[in-house]
């Protein structure tokens, strides 16, 4: 059961990642779109949305911290344990706290908006049912264990063996007797990757670079004091034929 939880069911999922937005790319390309539903409703949006962006890169880049940089980096950079963790815990708690009321005014406007409702598809209802999960498992991890428990080391058990993964060694045995929360977290976080490029979450890899290198646009005056404003006539007047503009 190690086994099958902490290497079968990662490699599926981060394989579904790859392959699925290859193939999503590849076949889909007009559907790579956030389906922006600003035109139906701006205002929560103008709130929410920031809320949750900023604070979840804020999130990711925790993470990268925590689960990608070895402990003993970190040391040798001269950042005690001690300072560390008091670190990890106070940014993590207000980039998860900005990431939560984002997330929760988003869910808000999508579920009381009439026609936002109505634009969510089934496959956005499951992806926001993961994201909030993740989130809301993380943030147990961070507050919960943390703030108000005794504290877990994860970088001792969780982040070797996320790490060994991509070494083509996994090493199971080190999740086996993490925290309920923090195996659920994992897994849900495993889940939300698996169906990511099914999902409009495919836009976090769009980026509009094509807007530093595009020409300028153009704008003509229609100033009718401008000469040549009016050469020519406009569509919908009718122009006189030619042998009575002599």
């Amino acid at each position: 059961m190690t086994g099958l939880l902490w290497v079968t069911v990662p490699y599926v999922a981060f394989t579904s990642f790859l392959l699925g937005h290859i193939w999503r790319y590849r076949h889909d390309q007009f559907g790579w779109t956030t389906r922006s539903s600003q035109l139906y409703e701006s205002h929560l949006l103008r709130w929410g949305s920031p809320l949750f962006h900023f604070g979840l890169l804020a999130v990711l880049g925790g993470h990268v911290l925590g689960i990608a940089i070895p402990a003993s980096w970190t040391a040798a950079a001269g950042v005690s344990e001690q300072a560390y963790h008091l670190l990890s815990v106070s940014f993590g708690t207000l980039a998860g706290l900005a990431t939560v009321a984002g997330l929760g005014i988003l869910l808000y406007r999508r579920s009381t908006v009439p026609a936002v409702r109505k634009a969510t598809t089934t496959i956005d209802k499951g992806m926001y049912l993961l994201l909030s999960a993740a989130i809301g498992t993380g943030m147990l991890n961070t507050v919960g264990s943390n703030l108000i428990g005794g504290g877990y080391d994860y970088r001792a058990t969780v982040s070797p063996w996320f790490r060994s993964l991509f070494t083509i060694h996994p090493q199971p045995e080190l999740m086996a007797g993490t925290p309920v929360s923090f195996q659920i977290h994992n897994l849900v976080v495993l889940a939300l990757l698996g169906l990511w490029p099914y999902t409009r979450l495919v836009h976090v890899f769009s980026a509009p670079l094509g807007y530093l290198t595009r020409p300028y646009v153009v704008y003509r005056s229609r100033d009718a004091n401008h000469p040549g404003a009016r050469r020519y006539a406009r569509a919908w007047e009718v122009s006189a034929p030619p042998s009575a503009r002599r």
